[in-house]
């Protein structure tokens, strides 16, 4: 199993009591963004585009604290920009993990090294470092614009392993990519020991500098159906094995945009992590005042592309716990790719 089962136990009972109390609408995942800035320029990327004035912005603990707490979904992901270069983000780590929250820590490692070596984190079931990963060593550092990064993000994944933290890898595929390659890649995660690995098709941020490499959803799905093909069972994945098929296209869903509500230095960002159609200066008034029926990939056509793990992972695992038939089918699907 790619995840401890306590924490799956803990986002189990999650859902099952937002089942119990009949709520259509609850948070799974919040995508919590400390800050924009980052020491790296990804052609693909559109959170460093912000000026000068935005990008030296952070949240501060107690801000992050009360967004999560309002939240209170069970998982924390701390993307950014690049989260390591938070002066406070220790802090930060040390108090979510106090609350018992499952935190994915973002980071394209260059400075992870560096900060375990200082001690600054401490291994704990629920701290996961998520490495952001875009395939081996040519095609990683391609996609970030820089060489070298993919060495230095192999080597601080090694040490943490070493010093028994959690680490997973993050992948986002982009038009072009090499289902062999992808593959190999996958081998190669596998041999190195992480626990497991998140998968996401380009979105087309519209300030990213590079559009061309961005998939479309048939494309989409024909490049993961290419990739798993030739699926093997030593692969592990850390997301729901729906997920995957929908990626596949062996599975249809439609966009569940508050199951990742996303809170950052403006605030609670309207739809989602992907979109920026306003802020709410609330979780509550997110939750009460965003019109949700008009997003998703039949209602909007920002979202027709967009098959991206922020938007259709909950609504896949929303699908497992809905009735006994999605329970079978997420067993089945675990059990085939």
């Amino acid at each position: 199993m790619s995840v401890p089962i306590s924490q799956v136990w803990t986002v189990s009972s999650y859902i099952l009591k937002q089942k119990l109390l009949r709520r259509k609408r609850y948070p799974l995942v919040l995508m919590l963004e400390p800050l924009f800035r980052c020491n790296l320029a990804c052609a693909g990327c559109g959170k460093i585009q912000y000026p000068a004035h935005v990008l030296k912005r952070d949240l501060s603990p107690e801000d992050c604290f009360k967004a999560v707490e309002d939240c209170g979904a069970p998982v924390v992901s701390i993307p950014g920009g690049e989260p390591l270069m938070h002066p406070r983000m220790p802090e930060i780590v040390r108090g979510l993990v106090e609350r018992r929250k499952y935190v994915y820590l973002c980071t394209n490692a260059i400075l992870l090294r560096e900060k375990l070596e200082a001690g600054e984190y401490q291994p704990s079931k629920y701290l996961t470092f998520s490495v952001h990963m875009d395939g081996s060593r040519e095609e990683h550092d391609f996609a970030v614009c820089r060489e070298g990064v993919f060495d230095k993000a192999y080597d601080a994944i090694k040490l943490a392993l070493d010093k028994g933290f959690r680490v997973t890898t993050n992948t986002t595929l982009f038009d072009g990519s090499d289902p062999e390659k992808v593959r190999a890649f996958f081998d190669e995660m596998m041999e190195l020991g992480v626990e497991g690995m998140m998968l996401s098709p380009g979105y087309s941020y519209d300030k990213a500098p590079d559009q061309a490499s961005f998939l479309g959803r048939e494309r989409t799905r024909q490049l993961f159906s290419r990739v798993f093909a030739k699926a093997k069972k030593s692969w592990r994945f850390n997301h729901s094995p729906l997920f995957l098929k929908f990626l596949q296209g062996q599975v249809e869903y439609h966009c569940t945009p508050w199951g990742n509500p996303t809170y950052n230095v403006f605030g609670w960002q309207k739809p989602c992590y992907l979109l920026q159609e306003g802020y709410a200066q609330s979780f509550d008034q997110l939750m009460r005042e965003t019109e949700w029926d008009r997003y998703g990939h039949t209602n909007n056509d920002k979202c027709a592309n967009c098959m991206v793990h922020s938007g259709y992972e909950a609504t896949a695992v929303d699908d497992t716990f809905s009735s006994p038939a999605g329970l079978f089918r997420t067993i089945k699907a675990m059990f085939s790719r």
